[in-house]
């Protein structure tokens, strides 16, 4: 067991990056409600702009980043 997580982890890349404070700080009271991660979503969004050009289209044209709550 040991050796497949340390396997899983070895294809893994570190990363830091700066987010905007209240962003992220909604984005953690999210994570918490619906069982998700900032790993998950990375990954995801990742996957999505490499392979689907309307995703990456509508991120590429989306700016405004005010939150309407």
């Amino acid at each position: 067991m040991y050796i497949k997580i340390y396997a899983m982890k070895k294809d893994m890349t570190l990363t830091s990056v700066k987010i905007q404070s209240g962003l992220f700080d909604e984005f953690k009271i999210a994570c918490v409600r619906h069982k998700f991660s900032f790993q998950k979503l990375s990954d995801r969004c990742i996957h999505l702009y490499l392979t689907d050009e309307d995703f990456k289209r509508q991120i590429h044209n989306h700016n405004n980043l005010d939150l309407d709550l």
